[in-house]
């Protein structure tokens, strides 16, 4: 059955531009909506406040701050935020659609991963929260449901609505928010959250792709929460049996349950999953798990890119010399020597001296052999993160020279660190041969320029070429700012932001304009009024029941009394009139007993005692007799004697 047939919103059109298809998903604040917006034609996804909470007008407040500060972050791996608005009871997001599922339908589909699709995964994950926690902000709330992998393999990071400034989090007033089976030793026992929070989940999330479950189970909320505070994550080696050594480093950094041993944030996680990642080579990358299910092997119509389509089974050693397998574990295997020929007569015995040679023979063509396949090579050692001083020094211990030493920006790797090399970490070169280094600048940076005034289009130009993003538009009535030109930006004017960061815009909706009541007219009134006004009439298909006559309106949207912009559109529901219903009879009933009555079936009841009724309690008539009909929510009188 689908259950978006009884969601009121589904088929809706939200101020006037944003028509709900289908309901995707269900939270605890919000519900989330594939809808298209009418304007720019294109799909996206509608998160929708529940309008129990929308009755809340500091929750509201905080739903809008913090759907701007989102706005900001604008990263290719954060879902953006395109809109925000609110209507009646409905407070809305407008988000950027995802084509594709989650991180928790791939772990459900296919158990544990290789370690490249799992890093694949994560690398990309820890670059948003990164971009987020430059910013200053904390997810709070990083679980497998929140990755969204599309299906052209990009992977972005979702819901943001547990999302706090770094500054403002202390505690939580005693409520525990997230999901107990990522939440952080210190987010558990103090309410507190800063960016080791997410570092600590996404050390969870790693070790269950690498080994298919997670890492502190229960039969119980209350469990798995103790289990957090006093037990320490396991290797994901102790359920893979062969894993990587490097790997298991990378989880237990991360979840060390004393947050001043893990990464100060998701950016300096990143760089040790790199670092790691550099470490392994292409067997210990693509080694198939045990945990695996089979669909991993054998679906052939894979979702993203990000997981491998099949298997990667590990490379087979080369034997012949020419292959860049580790000499150390380059085997040949040996035959019996051929037979002696026949000794002929009179040849001389062979003596010690004759056997020396031979020995020296052997070994000097087998070092030679060995010098040329593998003994002039030496691999690039894993520089990344690394200090300018401390990659010339494991290069000179390599017996590599540096040769260019160039610099970049980096959003990801703080200022006089390694971000590159040529060759890469791994490559095989000849010794003394030189790896160039690339070392990073910091992020670089721009002021946010003065746009007020400017009409949309023209801002949002502007600050592209800045090297800037346009965030969210949230749009306001202004009194002096034309219709459709900016009003302020967040950050102001002259700020000094990332290059790459996203500005969110404020855009005047103009004057605003009182939104008439023409409930009760006729349409050719109503709409003659309405465009008087400014604004424009749209005339639903469907007619209701109402109070009003048939042909008349029964209804508005928006309600009346409220402000909107000129030339934005009001829809008119027309009455087909009042549903007529059997009136029952209840003459001879109490007055309690009859007013119980007509009250259960749909009308208003008046109490008309005269003279005489004042103390009576009993009906002797009523206006309309009983068994005919009248219009629901019509008036009967009742006289009482």
């Amino acid at each position: 059955m689908d259950t978006t047939l009884q969601d009121p919103l589904v088929g809706q059109v939200l101020d006037g531009r944003y028509r709900v298809d289908a309901r995707i998903a269900v939270g605890g604040m919000a519900t989330v909506y594939r809808a298209v917006d009418t304007r720019l034609d294109r799909i996206l996804a509608l998160k929708v406040m529940h309008p129990s909470l929308a009755a809340d007008a500091s929750f509201v407040e905080r739903f809008i701050r913090e759907a701007k500060s989102v706005a900001r972050l604008a990263h290719p791996n954060v879902v953006q935020v395109f809109d925000q608005g609110a209507e009646g009871a409905y407070v809305y997001l407008a988000m950027e659609y995802i084509a594709g599922c989650t991180l928790r339908d791939v772990l459900r589909e296919r158990g544990a991963l290789q370690p490249r699709a799992a890093l694949d995964i994560l690398e990309p994950v820890l670059a948003a929260l990164g971009a987020a926690h430059r910013a200053g902000f904390v997810h709070r709330d990083m679980k497998p449901e929140n990755v969204l992998i599309g299906d052209d393999g990009r992977v972005k990071v979702a819901d943001f609505g547990l999302v706090r400034a770094v500054d403002s989090v202390t505690n939580t007033t005693g409520t525990v928010l997230g999901t107990v089976s990522y939440l952080a030793p210190e987010q558990i026992e103090d309410g507190v959250a800063d960016p080791r929070v997410d570092v600590y989940a996404c050390g969870i999330l790693l070790y269950e792709m690498l080994t298919g479950e997670k890492p502190h189970d229960g039969d119980s909320p209350a469990i798995v929460l103790y289990k957090h505070l006093h037990d320490d994550v396991p290797p994901p080696s102790s359920a893979v049996a062969g894993m990587a050594y490097e790997l298991d480093e990378l989880v237990a950094s991360a979840t060390a349950r004393n947050p001043e041993l893990r990464p100060h944030d998701a950016v300096a996680l990143l760089a040790r999953a790199r670092e790691a990642r550099g470490r392994l080579g292409d067997a210990q990358l693509d080694a198939v798990p045990p945990q695996a299910l089979a669909s991993e092997h054998d679906n052939a119509d894979d979702r993203t890119s990000v997981i491998p389509r099949a298997p990667v089974m590990p490379r087979p050693l080369p034997v012949d010399g020419d292959g860049d397998a580790d000499p150390v574990r380059h085997t040949t295997r040996f035959r019996s020597p051929p037979p002696l020929p026949p000794r002929r007569r009179g040849a001389l015995p062979r003596g010690p001296m004759t056997i020396v040679v031979a020995v020296l023979l052997v070994l000097g063509l087998g070092a030679g052999v060995w010098y040329i396949n593998s003994g002039q090579f030496t691999k690039v050692p894993p520089l990344l993160t690394k200090t300018e001083q401390q990659a010339r020094d494991r290069l000179a211990d390599a017996g590599l020279d540096v040769g260019r030493v160039e610099e970049a920006y980096s959003d990801t790797v703080e200022r006089g660190r390694v971000i590159a090399t040529d060759p890469k970490a791994g490559a095989r070169i000849r010794g003394n041969d030189s790896v160039s280094l690339t070392v990073s600048r910091g992020p670089q940076t721009v002021r946010v320029p003065d746009l007020d005034g400017y009409p949309l289009d023209k801002a949002r130009s502007l600050l592209e070429d800045e090297g800037l993003k346009p965030g969210m538009t949230t749009r306001e009535f202004s009194e002096t700012v034309a219709a459709g030109s900016v009003i302020s930006t967040e950050p102001g004017k002259g700020t000094e932001v990332r290059t790459d960061s996203a500005v969110a815009l404020t855009v005047s909706k103009g004057s605003p304009v009182d939104v008439p009541d023409v409930a009760g007219d006729e349409l050719r009134d109503a709409r003659a009024e309405l465009e008087e006004a400014g604004l424009k009439v749209k005339v639903a298909a469907e007619r209701v029941n109402s109070e009003h006559d048939a042909g008349e309106v029964a209804r508005q949207s928006p309600a009346p009394g409220r402000q909107a912009a000129e030339g934005d559109t009001v829809t008119l529901t027309l009455s087909k009139g009042p549903e007529m219903i059997e009136v029952p009879d209840v003459v001879g009933d109490s007055v309690d007993d009859a007013r119980e009555r007509l009250e259960g079936a749909g009308f208003r009841v008046k109490e008309d005692r005269g003279l005489l009724g004042l103390f009576g309690d009993t009906v002797k008539d009523q206006s309309v007799d009983g068994g005919d009909t009248a219009p629901k929510g019509s008036t009967i009188t009742l006289g009482i004697r």
